[in-house]
Protein backbone atom coordinates (compact mmCIF):
# COMPACT_ATOMS: atom_id res chain seq x y z
CA UNK A 1 0.00 0.00 0.00
CA UNK A 2 2.87 2.26 0.89
CA UNK A 3 4.53 1.76 -2.53
CA UNK A 4 1.45 2.65 -4.23
CA UNK A 5 0.95 5.53 -2.34
CA UNK A 6 4.53 6.76 -3.14
CA UNK A 7 3.94 5.74 -7.17
CA UNK A 8 1.20 8.11 -6.83
CA UNK A 9 2.32 10.93 -5.20
CA UNK A 10 5.01 10.41 -7.97
CA UNK A 11 2.48 10.63 -11.06
CA UNK A 12 0.88 13.74 -9.22
CA UNK A 13 4.46 15.58 -8.57
CA UNK A 14 5.03 15.18 -12.01
CA UNK A 15 1.70 16.65 -13.49
CA UNK A 16 1.53 18.66 -16.32
CA UNK A 17 -1.72 20.13 -16.07
CA UNK A 18 -0.76 22.07 -12.88
CA UNK A 19 2.96 22.79 -13.84
CA UNK A 20 3.32 23.08 -18.05
CA UNK A 21 2.36 25.65 -20.38
CA UNK A 22 -1.24 26.65 -20.35
CA UNK A 23 -2.53 26.31 -24.28
CA UNK A 24 -0.37 23.29 -24.71
CA UNK A 25 -1.68 21.77 -21.51
CA UNK A 26 -5.59 22.51 -22.82
CA UNK A 27 -4.72 21.49 -26.29
CA UNK A 28 -3.34 17.94 -25.44
CA UNK A 29 -5.88 17.41 -22.96
CA UNK A 30 -8.74 18.83 -25.37
CA UNK A 31 -7.68 16.66 -28.79
CA UNK A 32 -8.25 13.28 -26.87
CA UNK A 33 -11.36 14.61 -25.71
CA UNK A 34 -12.55 15.87 -29.33
CA UNK A 35 -11.35 12.58 -31.24
CA UNK A 36 -13.17 10.45 -28.50
CA UNK A 37 -16.39 12.32 -28.37
CA UNK A 38 -15.53 12.45 -32.78
CA UNK A 39 -15.87 8.51 -32.37
CA UNK A 40 -19.01 8.30 -29.93
CA UNK A 41 -20.74 10.50 -31.97
CA UNK A 42 -19.82 8.31 -35.05
CA UNK A 43 -21.33 5.13 -34.58
CA UNK A 44 -24.50 7.36 -33.90
CA UNK A 45 -24.01 8.86 -37.27
CA UNK A 46 -23.19 5.39 -39.09
CA UNK A 47 -26.93 4.07 -37.06
CA UNK A 48 -28.42 7.29 -39.08
CA UNK A 49 -26.23 7.00 -42.09
CA UNK A 50 -27.56 2.75 -42.29
CA UNK A 51 -30.74 3.08 -41.65
CA UNK A 52 -31.28 6.34 -43.92
CA UNK A 53 -29.67 4.54 -46.84
CA UNK A 54 -30.98 0.94 -46.39
CA UNK A 55 -34.11 1.38 -44.66
CA UNK A 56 -35.91 4.80 -45.20
CA UNK A 57 -36.52 7.81 -43.89
CA UNK A 58 -38.95 6.69 -41.42
CA UNK A 59 -35.89 4.69 -39.47
CA UNK A 60 -34.09 7.77 -39.89
CA UNK A 61 -36.47 9.83 -38.36
CA UNK A 62 -36.99 6.95 -35.56
CA UNK A 63 -33.19 6.79 -34.66
CA UNK A 64 -32.39 10.02 -34.14
CA UNK A 65 -35.07 13.13 -33.70
CA UNK A 66 -37.41 11.99 -30.55
CA UNK A 67 -35.56 8.98 -29.77
CA UNK A 68 -32.30 11.57 -28.97
CA UNK A 69 -34.35 13.92 -27.22
CA UNK A 70 -35.87 10.86 -24.50
CA UNK A 71 -32.56 9.20 -24.39
CA UNK A 72 -30.59 12.75 -23.29
CA UNK A 73 -33.11 13.78 -20.84
CA UNK A 74 -32.44 10.43 -18.69
CA UNK A 75 -28.76 9.93 -19.58
CA UNK A 76 -28.33 13.73 -19.61
CA UNK A 77 -29.50 13.63 -16.23
CA UNK A 78 -27.17 11.00 -14.80
CA UNK A 79 -24.25 12.35 -17.00
CA UNK A 80 -24.85 16.01 -15.14
CA UNK A 81 -25.05 14.33 -11.47
CA UNK A 82 -21.61 12.38 -12.48
CA UNK A 83 -19.87 15.52 -13.72
CA UNK A 84 -19.62 15.78 -9.93
CA UNK A 85 -17.82 13.15 -9.16
CA UNK A 86 -15.14 14.32 -12.29
CA UNK A 87 -14.94 17.47 -10.07
CA UNK A 88 -14.16 16.16 -7.05
CA UNK A 89 -12.08 13.09 -7.92
CA UNK A 90 -9.81 16.27 -10.04
CA UNK A 91 -9.65 18.42 -7.31
CA UNK A 92 -8.24 15.81 -4.53
CA UNK A 93 -5.66 14.50 -7.34
CA UNK A 94 -4.60 18.26 -7.69
CA UNK A 95 -4.46 18.43 -3.56
CA UNK A 96 -2.67 14.95 -3.51
CA UNK A 97 -5.17 13.07 -1.58
CA UNK A 98 -5.52 9.65 -2.29
CA UNK A 99 -7.74 8.24 0.23
CA UNK A 100 -10.51 11.05 -0.64
CA UNK A 101 -9.93 9.86 -4.32
CA UNK A 102 -10.54 6.10 -3.81
CA UNK A 103 -13.93 7.14 -1.83
CA UNK A 104 -15.01 9.22 -4.85
CA UNK A 105 -13.92 6.68 -7.46
CA UNK A 106 -15.79 3.66 -5.91
CA UNK A 107 -18.59 5.54 -4.62
CA UNK A 108 -18.85 7.23 -8.32
CA UNK A 109 -18.49 3.54 -9.69
CA UNK A 110 -21.38 2.43 -7.22
CA UNK A 111 -23.63 5.21 -8.16
CA UNK A 112 -23.61 4.39 -12.26
CA UNK A 113 -24.97 0.91 -11.13
CA UNK A 114 -27.67 1.81 -9.30
CA UNK A 115 -28.59 4.46 -11.83
CA UNK A 116 -28.29 2.53 -14.72
CA UNK A 117 -31.13 0.19 -13.96
CA UNK A 118 -33.28 2.89 -12.70
CA UNK A 119 -32.65 4.47 -16.23
CA UNK A 120 -33.18 1.22 -17.66
CA UNK A 121 -36.98 0.65 -16.01
CA UNK A 122 -38.10 4.20 -16.64
CA UNK A 123 -36.61 4.26 -20.31
CA UNK A 124 -38.05 0.40 -21.56
CA UNK A 125 -42.00 1.23 -20.22
CA UNK A 126 -41.92 5.15 -20.49
CA UNK A 127 -40.44 5.20 -23.63
CA UNK A 128 -44.34 5.05 -25.63
CA UNK A 129 -45.81 7.13 -23.57
CA UNK A 130 -43.02 9.84 -23.95
CA UNK A 131 -43.39 9.38 -27.97
CA UNK A 132 -46.68 9.44 -28.24
CA UNK A 133 -47.11 12.07 -25.61
CA UNK A 134 -44.50 14.54 -28.58
CA UNK A 135 -46.74 13.99 -31.13
CA UNK A 136 -44.06 11.74 -33.15
CA UNK A 137 -45.46 10.82 -36.61
CA UNK A 138 -47.56 7.75 -37.01
CA UNK A 139 -45.07 5.73 -39.50
CA UNK A 140 -42.86 6.48 -36.94
CA UNK A 141 -43.64 5.93 -33.64
CA UNK A 142 -43.38 2.40 -33.70
CA UNK A 143 -39.88 2.41 -35.49
CA UNK A 144 -38.75 4.61 -32.35
CA UNK A 145 -40.42 2.49 -29.50
CA UNK A 146 -38.22 -0.52 -30.66
CA UNK A 147 -35.53 1.18 -31.05
CA UNK A 148 -35.52 2.77 -27.76
CA UNK A 149 -36.12 -0.22 -25.69
CA UNK A 150 -33.57 -2.39 -26.81
CA UNK A 151 -31.10 1.08 -26.28
CA UNK A 152 -32.33 1.51 -22.79
CA UNK A 153 -31.55 -2.07 -22.12
CA UNK A 154 -27.58 -1.61 -22.54
CA UNK A 155 -28.10 2.00 -20.37
CA UNK A 156 -25.55 0.43 -17.48
CA UNK A 157 -23.03 0.10 -20.32
CA UNK A 158 -23.49 3.16 -20.86
CA UNK A 159 -23.42 4.65 -17.52
CA UNK A 160 -20.14 2.73 -16.29
CA UNK A 161 -18.43 3.70 -19.59
CA UNK A 162 -19.22 7.40 -18.97
CA UNK A 163 -18.25 7.53 -15.24
CA UNK A 164 -15.11 5.56 -15.63
CA UNK A 165 -14.02 7.59 -18.46
CA UNK A 166 -14.66 10.63 -16.17
CA UNK A 167 -12.89 8.99 -14.24
CA UNK A 168 -9.57 9.03 -16.20
CA UNK A 169 -10.05 12.30 -17.65
CA UNK A 170 -10.25 13.98 -14.10
CA UNK A 171 -6.66 12.69 -13.38
CA UNK A 172 -5.48 13.84 -16.24
CA UNK A 173 -5.82 10.96 -18.64
CA UNK A 174 -7.77 11.75 -22.02
CA UNK A 175 -6.34 9.42 -24.11
CA UNK A 176 -6.99 6.22 -23.17
CA UNK A 177 -11.08 7.37 -23.23
CA UNK A 178 -10.01 8.03 -26.34
CA UNK A 179 -8.88 4.66 -28.12
CA UNK A 180 -11.64 2.71 -26.15
CA UNK A 181 -14.36 4.85 -28.08
CA UNK A 182 -12.49 3.85 -31.25
CA UNK A 183 -12.81 0.12 -30.56
CA UNK A 184 -16.11 0.91 -29.34
CA UNK A 185 -17.18 2.84 -32.89
CA UNK A 186 -15.40 0.14 -34.81
CA UNK A 187 -17.38 -2.19 -33.46
CA UNK A 188 -20.45 -0.66 -34.03
CA UNK A 189 -19.99 -0.02 -37.79
CA UNK A 190 -19.63 -3.85 -38.37
CA UNK A 191 -22.18 -4.93 -36.26
CA UNK A 192 -24.62 -2.16 -37.97
CA UNK A 193 -23.53 -3.39 -41.37
CA UNK A 194 -24.19 -7.30 -40.40
CA UNK A 195 -27.47 -6.55 -38.35
CA UNK A 196 -29.18 -4.10 -40.98
CA UNK A 197 -27.52 -4.97 -44.20
CA UNK A 198 -26.56 -8.13 -43.97
CA UNK A 199 -29.60 -10.25 -41.23
CA UNK A 200 -32.29 -7.29 -42.46
CA UNK A 201 -33.07 -6.36 -38.73
CA UNK A 202 -33.74 -2.89 -39.49
CA UNK A 203 -33.97 -0.65 -36.19
CA UNK A 204 -33.44 -3.24 -34.21
CA UNK A 205 -30.46 -3.96 -35.07
CA UNK A 206 -29.21 -0.34 -34.87
CA UNK A 207 -29.67 -0.81 -31.40
CA UNK A 208 -28.52 -3.80 -30.90
CA UNK A 209 -25.29 -2.84 -32.38
CA UNK A 210 -25.36 0.29 -30.26
CA UNK A 211 -25.35 -1.00 -26.93
CA UNK A 212 -23.18 -4.23 -27.62
CA UNK A 213 -20.26 -1.46 -28.99
CA UNK A 214 -21.12 0.19 -25.15
CA UNK A 215 -20.67 -3.11 -23.94
CA UNK A 216 -16.84 -3.46 -25.21
CA UNK A 217 -16.01 0.70 -23.95
CA UNK A 218 -16.88 -0.12 -20.59
CA UNK A 219 -15.20 -3.55 -20.19
CA UNK A 220 -12.00 -1.73 -21.17
CA UNK A 221 -12.44 1.10 -19.36
CA UNK A 222 -12.74 -1.28 -16.36
CA UNK A 223 -9.79 -2.99 -16.94
CA UNK A 224 -7.61 0.18 -17.26
CA UNK A 225 -9.20 1.56 -13.76
CA UNK A 226 -8.64 -2.13 -11.90
CA UNK A 227 -5.23 -2.30 -13.09
CA UNK A 228 -3.66 1.44 -12.37
CA UNK A 229 -0.98 1.92 -10.41
CA UNK A 230 -2.62 5.23 -9.23
CA UNK A 231 -4.36 6.45 -6.65
CA UNK A 232 -7.73 6.22 -8.31
CA UNK A 233 -7.82 2.43 -8.83
CA UNK A 234 -10.59 0.32 -8.52
CA UNK A 235 -10.87 -2.63 -6.65
CA UNK A 236 -14.61 -4.71 -7.03
CA UNK A 237 -14.08 -5.34 -2.94
CA UNK A 238 -15.08 -1.53 -2.63
CA UNK A 239 -17.06 -0.62 -4.99
CA UNK A 240 -19.91 0.92 -2.35
CA UNK A 241 -21.43 3.63 -1.79
CA UNK A 242 -20.16 6.28 1.09
CA UNK A 243 -22.54 8.70 2.44
CA UNK A 244 -20.82 11.82 3.01
CA UNK A 245 -18.71 11.31 -0.67
CA UNK A 246 -22.14 10.28 -2.20
CA UNK A 247 -23.94 13.79 -0.86
CA UNK A 248 -21.01 15.89 -1.77
CA UNK A 249 -20.81 14.41 -5.63
CA UNK A 250 -24.80 15.40 -5.46
CA UNK A 251 -24.13 19.03 -4.26
CA UNK A 252 -21.96 19.52 -7.25
CA UNK A 253 -23.58 17.42 -9.79
CA UNK A 254 -26.99 17.84 -8.97
CA UNK A 255 -27.10 21.53 -10.85
CA UNK A 256 -25.70 20.33 -13.86
CA UNK A 257 -28.05 16.87 -13.91
CA UNK A 258 -30.67 19.69 -13.44
CA UNK A 259 -29.02 21.92 -16.20
CA UNK A 260 -29.28 18.84 -18.34
CA UNK A 261 -32.44 17.67 -17.65
CA UNK A 262 -34.16 21.64 -18.13
CA UNK A 263 -31.78 21.48 -21.47
CA UNK A 264 -33.55 18.33 -22.53
CA UNK A 265 -36.87 19.33 -21.58
CA UNK A 266 -37.30 22.51 -23.92
CA UNK A 267 -35.60 20.13 -26.40
CA UNK A 268 -38.59 17.85 -26.22
CA UNK A 269 -40.47 20.61 -26.73
CA UNK A 270 -38.52 22.17 -29.99
CA UNK A 271 -38.94 18.25 -30.89
CA UNK A 272 -42.93 18.19 -30.44
CA UNK A 273 -43.08 21.27 -32.85
CA UNK A 274 -40.70 19.94 -35.06
CA UNK A 275 -42.49 16.40 -35.17
CA UNK A 276 -45.99 18.46 -36.32
CA UNK A 277 -44.57 20.06 -39.35
CA UNK A 278 -44.32 16.11 -41.10
CA UNK A 279 -41.86 13.44 -41.53
CA UNK A 280 -40.07 15.16 -43.68
CA UNK A 281 -38.97 17.72 -41.40
CA UNK A 282 -38.10 15.11 -38.75
CA UNK A 283 -35.78 13.57 -41.22
CA UNK A 284 -34.36 16.60 -41.59
CA UNK A 285 -33.82 17.73 -38.27
CA UNK A 286 -32.48 14.15 -37.00
CA UNK A 287 -29.94 14.81 -40.39
CA UNK A 288 -29.03 18.26 -39.03
CA UNK A 289 -28.36 16.89 -35.56
CA UNK A 290 -25.70 14.53 -36.66
CA UNK A 291 -24.03 17.73 -38.29
CA UNK A 292 -24.38 20.01 -35.71
CA UNK A 293 -22.71 16.74 -33.83
CA UNK A 294 -19.58 18.57 -35.01
CA UNK A 295 -19.87 21.66 -33.38
CA UNK A 296 -20.65 20.02 -30.10
CA UNK A 297 -17.95 18.01 -30.13
CA UNK A 298 -15.83 21.27 -29.75
CA UNK A 299 -17.41 23.18 -27.86
CA UNK A 300 -18.11 20.19 -24.84
CA UNK A 301 -14.00 19.25 -25.78
CA UNK A 302 -12.99 22.41 -24.41
CA UNK A 303 -15.78 22.86 -21.77
CA UNK A 304 -14.61 19.27 -20.23
CA UNK A 305 -10.72 20.79 -20.81
CA UNK A 306 -11.34 23.76 -18.99
CA UNK A 307 -13.33 22.00 -16.13
CA UNK A 308 -10.09 19.38 -15.63
CA UNK A 309 -7.89 22.52 -15.79
CA UNK A 310 -9.54 24.24 -13.67
CA UNK A 311 -10.08 21.69 -10.78
CA UNK A 312 -6.64 20.24 -10.70
CA UNK A 313 -5.18 24.02 -10.44
CA UNK A 314 -7.78 24.81 -8.07
CA UNK A 315 -7.20 22.21 -5.69
CA UNK A 316 -3.04 23.18 -5.86
CA UNK A 317 -4.21 27.00 -5.03
CA UNK A 318 -2.88 28.11 -8.19
CA UNK A 319 -5.45 30.85 -8.97
CA UNK A 320 -3.15 32.94 -11.59
CA UNK A 321 -3.22 29.48 -13.48
CA UNK A 322 -6.71 29.49 -13.14
CA UNK A 323 -7.16 32.54 -14.61
CA UNK A 324 -5.12 32.92 -17.33
CA UNK A 325 -6.46 29.32 -18.35
CA UNK A 326 -10.03 30.69 -18.56
CA UNK A 327 -8.80 33.52 -21.05
CA UNK A 328 -7.14 30.86 -23.17
CA UNK A 329 -9.37 28.45 -23.38
CA UNK A 330 -12.35 31.20 -24.59
CA UNK A 331 -9.81 32.37 -26.95
CA UNK A 332 -9.42 28.81 -28.88
CA UNK A 333 -12.63 28.10 -28.03
CA UNK A 334 -13.86 30.89 -30.47
CA UNK A 335 -11.26 30.50 -33.02
CA UNK A 336 -12.80 26.91 -33.66
CA UNK A 337 -16.12 27.81 -33.55
CA UNK A 338 -15.61 30.52 -36.45
CA UNK A 339 -13.58 27.64 -38.53
CA UNK A 340 -16.32 24.99 -37.74
CA UNK A 341 -19.29 27.44 -38.53
CA UNK A 342 -17.71 28.71 -42.11
CA UNK A 343 -17.03 25.27 -42.96
CA UNK A 344 -20.16 23.57 -42.03
CA UNK A 345 -22.36 26.46 -44.14
CA UNK A 346 -19.98 25.87 -47.62
CA UNK A 347 -19.92 22.37 -47.44
CA UNK A 348 -23.38 21.06 -45.46
CA UNK A 349 -24.83 19.83 -48.15
CA UNK A 350 -22.22 17.52 -49.02
CA UNK A 351 -22.59 15.91 -45.30
CA UNK A 352 -26.20 16.02 -45.50
CA UNK A 353 -26.28 13.67 -49.10
CA UNK A 354 -24.28 11.18 -47.00
CA UNK A 355 -27.55 10.45 -44.60
CA UNK A 356 -30.04 11.20 -47.84
CA UNK A 357 -31.06 11.86 -51.21
CA UNK A 358 -34.19 13.00 -50.65
CA UNK A 359 -35.16 16.27 -52.22
CA UNK A 360 -38.04 17.59 -49.92
CA UNK A 361 -35.40 16.53 -46.38
CA UNK A 362 -32.14 17.87 -48.00
CA UNK A 363 -34.38 21.63 -48.77
CA UNK A 364 -35.20 21.95 -45.23
CA UNK A 365 -31.87 20.43 -43.69
CA UNK A 366 -30.18 23.41 -45.97
CA UNK A 367 -32.57 25.85 -44.05
CA UNK A 368 -32.33 24.97 -40.80
CA UNK A 369 -28.06 24.76 -41.32
CA UNK A 370 -27.59 27.90 -42.98
CA UNK A 371 -29.96 30.39 -40.66
CA UNK A 372 -28.39 28.27 -37.57
CA UNK A 373 -24.63 27.81 -38.14
CA UNK A 374 -23.60 31.44 -38.05
CA UNK A 375 -24.53 31.69 -34.74
CA UNK A 376 -22.81 29.01 -33.08
CA UNK A 377 -20.12 31.37 -32.09
CA UNK A 378 -22.96 33.01 -29.57
CA UNK A 379 -22.85 29.99 -27.40
CA UNK A 380 -19.04 29.62 -26.67
CA UNK A 381 -19.08 31.70 -23.37
CA UNK A 382 -21.79 30.01 -22.09
CA UNK A 383 -19.98 26.29 -21.98
CA UNK A 384 -16.31 27.98 -21.22
CA UNK A 385 -17.56 29.88 -17.95
CA UNK A 386 -19.71 27.19 -16.71
CA UNK A 387 -17.29 24.53 -17.27
CA UNK A 388 -14.91 27.00 -15.33
CA UNK A 389 -17.39 27.45 -12.36
CA UNK A 390 -18.12 23.68 -12.01
CA UNK A 391 -14.25 22.83 -12.09
CA UNK A 392 -13.85 25.03 -9.13
CA UNK A 393 -17.39 23.65 -7.36
CA UNK A 394 -19.53 26.21 -8.21
CA UNK A 395 -22.55 24.51 -10.17
CA UNK A 396 -25.74 26.39 -8.86
CA UNK A 397 -24.99 29.76 -10.70
CA UNK A 398 -24.56 28.36 -14.01
CA UNK A 399 -27.58 25.90 -13.43
CA UNK A 400 -29.75 29.39 -12.32
CA UNK A 401 -28.48 31.35 -15.50
CA UNK A 402 -28.96 28.39 -17.92
CA UNK A 403 -32.03 27.63 -16.49
CA UNK A 404 -33.21 31.65 -17.03
CA UNK A 405 -31.45 32.46 -20.23
CA UNK A 406 -31.90 29.30 -22.59
CA UNK A 407 -34.62 26.52 -20.75
CA UNK A 408 -37.13 29.40 -19.34
CA UNK A 409 -37.15 31.57 -22.35
CA UNK A 410 -37.23 29.15 -24.94
CA UNK A 411 -40.57 27.36 -23.84
CA UNK A 412 -41.86 30.63 -23.71
CA UNK A 413 -40.86 31.49 -27.18
CA UNK A 414 -41.73 27.92 -28.03
CA UNK A 415 -45.50 28.51 -26.55
CA UNK A 416 -46.32 32.39 -27.15
CA UNK A 417 -44.36 33.20 -30.42
CA UNK A 418 -44.30 29.77 -32.60
CA UNK A 419 -48.03 28.46 -32.41
CA UNK A 420 -48.81 31.61 -34.36
CA UNK A 421 -45.91 31.18 -37.32
CA UNK A 422 -45.33 27.52 -36.90
CA UNK A 423 -42.10 27.40 -39.53
CA UNK A 424 -38.78 25.33 -39.06
CA UNK A 425 -36.66 28.94 -39.00
CA UNK A 426 -39.34 30.45 -36.16
CA UNK A 427 -38.83 27.09 -33.94
CA UNK A 428 -34.90 27.26 -34.20
CA UNK A 429 -34.55 30.44 -34.11
CA UNK A 430 -35.66 29.78 -30.11
CA UNK A 431 -31.11 28.52 -29.94
CA UNK A 432 -29.45 31.74 -30.45
CA UNK A 433 -31.90 33.76 -29.19
CA UNK A 434 -31.07 31.97 -25.46
CA UNK A 435 -27.69 31.60 -26.59
CA UNK A 436 -26.96 35.66 -26.48
CA UNK A 437 -29.10 36.12 -23.76
CA UNK A 438 -27.47 33.36 -21.31
CA UNK A 439 -24.03 34.68 -22.45
CA UNK A 440 -24.98 38.17 -21.08
CA UNK A 441 -25.64 37.11 -17.80
CA UNK A 442 -22.55 35.10 -17.81
CA UNK A 443 -20.69 37.85 -18.65
CA UNK A 444 -22.61 40.42 -16.20
CA UNK A 445 -21.99 37.32 -12.96
CA UNK A 446 -18.14 36.82 -13.94
CA UNK A 447 -17.82 41.08 -14.05
CA UNK A 448 -19.76 40.91 -10.67
CA UNK A 449 -17.73 38.49 -9.54
CA UNK A 450 -14.05 39.95 -9.96
CA UNK A 451 -15.15 43.45 -9.29
CA UNK A 452 -16.66 42.08 -5.61
CA UNK A 453 -13.06 40.09 -5.33
CA UNK A 454 -15.07 37.44 -3.67
CA UNK A 455 -12.80 34.51 -2.87
CA UNK A 456 -14.32 31.18 -4.32
CA UNK A 457 -14.70 28.42 -1.56
CA UNK A 458 -15.66 24.69 -1.62
CA UNK A 459 -18.90 24.57 -1.96
CA UNK A 460 -19.33 21.40 0.23
CA UNK A 461 -15.99 19.78 -0.41
CA UNK A 462 -13.53 19.60 2.12
CA UNK A 463 -10.13 19.04 1.05
CA UNK A 464 -9.87 16.66 4.55
CA UNK A 465 -12.40 14.02 4.64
Amino acid sequence: MGAALKVSEKNVNQNQITEGVIWQQLLLFFFPILFGTFFQQLYNTVDAIVVGRFVGKEALAAVGGPTGVIINLLVGFFVGLASGATVIISQYYGAKKPEMVGYAVHTAIAFSILCGGAITVIGFFGAPIALRGMGTPADVVEHAILYMRIYFIGTIFNLIYNIGSGILRAVGDSKRPLYFLIASCMTNIVLDLCFVVGLKMGVAGVALATILSQAVSTVLVLLVLTHTKDMHRVSFSQIKLDQRMLKRIIRIGLPAGLQSVMYSSSNVIIQSSVNSLGTDTVAAWTAYGKIDAMFWMIVNAFGISITTFVGQNFGAEKLDRVKKGIRICLAMAMGATICMSAFLYRFGLYIFEIFTTDAAVLDIGLEILHFLVPTFFTYVVVEIYSGALRGIGDSWIPMFLTMIGVCALRVVWLLTVVPFHKTIRMIVFSYPLTWVVTSIFFLIYLHIYSRLGKKKRFHGIRLRR
